[in-house]
């Protein structure tokens, strides 16, 4: 085990062909992710936050080679999961694994839930034989506030919350150091996201999980997170310390974010921050900063020319903008 941070990010690069005509031939790219770096250490959570199609989920899943990124380097405790080869990915999949958003499609319907959340203890060869699955796969139920009696049972007869809580338990089969929840609360009810929010804080205490928590709720990701990093259009814009980055935003599109997060205090009066026009394709982003054509403090000559890379204003704090220092 290496001294440094669990897991290290360095300028990942995604970028899907766009493919038309007879011939099927490459005529434009999907710029999903834009060189995005960050730190990640043990048995913290850095919360990742930003519009629909800004890039989280591509980026979370990039981490985990489900999709292989166009470039850039991900380093899991030194190694380099990038270049890894199949034994070596196999191997790192027990070490990372992923809680997807959707808890209706990520169950086999045909399995179960014994054998969704076994599976990962007999690939990996974490338990012999069915009475030991068995016992471990009635623990884990258990530790995620399901009984053992409901091993027999089928995904269809599970509310959503109880689903997401079977995909978390399919997760900790395996005694991962990392997990990718992808908008893993996003399909919940709100009385219900607290309840899994609760209960994978809970776990991470337990177990000392490191957690990469994609949402694009704000309030949602203020309290799972200690860090939080905000995207657009495929870049990280800004990135902080939670209490910091909600008390004292830099960056104008995290300024407007948060501007348009209600307020249950009819009291406290917000200026409100409408942002004009649309966000632009990823297909054909803007020169310069990605959000010049939709920022109220742009200038002309230079967010629309150059673009700002991150830079720490303070306390770990770091802003990609020209104008904020």
């Amino acid at each position: 085990m290496s001294g440094g941070p669990l897991l290290q990010v360095r300028h990942l690069v995604k970028r899907f062909p766009v493919r038309s005509g007879l011939l099927r031939r490459t005529t434009a790219q999907v710029h999903a992710v834009d060189g995005v770096s960050f730190d990640l250490q043990a048995g913290q959570t850095l919360g990742v936050v930003g519009e629909s199609g800004c890039g989280k989920s591509t980026m979370g899943r990039c981490i985990l080679r489900l999709i292989e990124p166009t470039a850039g380097q991900v380093l899991f405790d030194g190694q380099d999961v990038t270049t890894a080869n199949r034994a070596e990915l196999r191997a790192l999949a027990r070490q990372m694994q992923i809680i997807f958003q959707d808890p209706f499609a990520s169950l086999n319907p045909r399995m179960t839930v014994g054998a969704i959340v076994g599976e990962g203890l007999v690939i990996h060869g974490l338990a012999q034989g069915r009475a030991e699955v068995a016992d471990r796969v009635a623990e884990l139920l258990q530790m995620v506030g399901l009984s053992k009696d409901q091993m027999r049972r089928y995904p269809h007869e599970f509310s959503g919350g109880q689903r997401q809580r079977i995909g978390i338990a399919r997760a900790l089969a395996v005694q991962p150091r990392l997990i990718v929840c992808d908008e893993a609360v996003s399909a919940l009810d709100v009385s219900i996201q607290a309840q899994v929010i609760n209960l994978l804080q809970d776990l991470q205490e337990q177990l000392g999980l490191t957690y990469v928590f994609i949402a694009h709720d704000l309030s949602v990701v203020e309290h799972a997170s200690n860090r939080v990093a905000v995207m657009y259009l495929g870049r990280i814009v800004e990135m902080a310390d939670a209490r910091e980055l909600y008390a004292r935003p830099r960056h104008p599109y995290t300024e407007s974010l948060l501007a348009a997060v209600p307020v249950p205090d009819p009291s406290v009066k917000r200026q409100r921050i409408v942002l004009q026009g649309d966000v632009p394709s990823p297909i054909n982003p803007p020169e310069g900063c990605h959000f010049h054509t939709r920022c109220p403090i742009a200038q002309k000559g230079l967010c629309d020319s150059q673009r700002p890379e991150l830079k720490d204003v303070g306390g770990g704090h770091v802003v990609a903008c020209h104008l904020r220092n």
